[in-house]
């Protein structure tokens, strides 16, 4: 079976509908998906030339990362696909502000412990934080965030890549098709970009999908 390994930060739209997609992915598909930490806020550490707004928006994407980076390390990787789907329901459709509350309604609906919500607050798993972010955008390249996407065919064979970044999610087998592509172009030795100009808002083409 084929694995997709994504690097995510909560806050992030973008990486929000990829996830979609790839649980649809899994859906039509051969395919594993599997859910890694990343930070906005440390791929921009220390980067002149910020716009103001950006830095506003970066402010509060701490937290959540250091309340899914204590919870796999405390019970495991496994649950961050849940621990995701609820924080994720919450920023991207519900509008919950980034604090205390989301973390403890987060928390509680997959039934892991509150106290868990206390590292958002602390730097007792900053260590862990930073070698899964690395992990993840280190082969990818530098100036790059996320989504990052590795993919691990059947044969061993390993290619990491940004993106893609879609709007609306594509379902079904229009999820499946989208697949095939990206597995054909990054599977293709050479194979570096293929982009256009955004023309939607992932905030306005957001879908929820538990």
């Amino acid at each position: 079976m084929t694995s997709a390994d994504l690097w995510f930060d909560p806050k992030c739209p973008w990486v929000w509908n990829t996830s979609r997609w790839l649980l649809e992915v899994e859906r039509v598909r051969e395919v594993r998906v599997r859910f890694h930490v990343m930070s906005l806020w440390l791929l921009n550490e220390g980067r002149a030339g910020l716009e103001p707004w950006y830095e506003r928006w970066l402010a509060d994407t701490l937290g959540p990362v250091r309340v899914l980076i204590a919870a796999e390390q405390e019970h495991g990787s496994a649950v961050l696909r849940g621990l995701y789907t609820a924080l994720g329901n919450r920023i991207h459709h519900e509008k919950v502000e980034i604090g205390p509350q989301l973390y403890a309604e987060a928390l509680a609906e997959v039934g892991l412990p509150q106290r868990l919500a206390e590292a958002a607050d602390v730097s007792s798993h900053d260590d862990a934080l930073r070698v899964s972010h690395h992990a993840g955008l280190d082969p990818v390249g530098e100036n790059l965030g996320t989504p990052a996407l590795h993919i691990t065919g059947s044969d061993g064979t390993r290619s990491a890549f940004f993106g893609p970044v879609v709007s609306p999610v594509p379902r079904g087998e229009a999820a499946g098709r989208l697949w095939d592509g990206v597995v054909a172009v990054c599977g293709t030795p050479g194979f570096f970009e293929l982009k256009r100009g955004r023309t939607e808002s992932a905030s306005v083409e957001l879908q929820r999908v538990d």
